[in-house]
């Protein structure tokens, strides 16, 4: 058998993430259509992450979030996403690239992507990694200047949004029976082979 030197499974992977860029951009600009919603998982330790030392401590090595009801600020970027979401009735700011994600899954329709994060063809740009750094330590100024104030959502179309508070748990794990929603494990939507 031959050797794969065009690596295809590096191009599907990518050519997927592209797929869920838009799917995402499209939701930026025009909201959740029907009774679409998202949980994604990623890596959270992958470079280019951006969340809370409160979040990173909580799942220190994978997360999953849920866009559906409440979030805002849904700004997507060329390697990655930014989102606003509520964890415990603390709002927070998330970036992740694309190349973190590890799945993505549409429950309304059961339509789920499955990602290996260390496979991509393209690596964050590091002009990137910099401006997150200086992004998060402004945020981190500005937090400890403001704190207790929640964001101004008015100002934000939230034709439809979504919210996962502390029901937030890795893909892997299901949910504790605080009366949250459900966490679905996207290892049932997995093929078996």
């Amino acid at each position: 058998m031959s050797e794969d030197l065009l690596r295809y499974d590096i191009l599907i992977q990518d050519a997927l993430r592209g797929a869920v860029k838009k799917i995402l951009a499209e939701v930026g600009r025009t909201g959740l259509p029907g009774d679409h919603h998202f949980y994604i998982a990623f890596d959270t330790n992958a470079p280019g992450v951006r969340i809370s030392q409160r979040l990173k401590e909580r799942y220190p090595q994978e997360m999953t979030i849920v866009l559906q009801h409440q979030f805002w600020d849904l700004a997507i970027g060329e390697h990655a996403f930014e989102v606003g979401l509520s964890f415990g009735g603390v709002p927070e700011k998330l970036l992740v690239p694309f190349s973190a994600i590890k799945g993505f899954f549409d429950p309304s329709v059961q339509f789920a992507l499955e990602f290996d994060p260390g496979k991509t063809a393209e690596e964050l740009p590091e002009e990137l990694l910099e401006a997150v750094e200086e992004l998060a330590k402004a945020e981190q100024e500005h937090a400890d200047n403001e704190a207790g104030q929640a964001p101004d959502t008015d100002k934000k179309p939230e034709a439809a949004s979504a919210e996962k508070d502390d029901q937030e748990k890795p893909a892997e794990k299901s949910s504790d029976s605080d009366g949250g929603g459900e966490v679905v494990s996207l290892d049932a939507f997995r093929k078996k082979t």
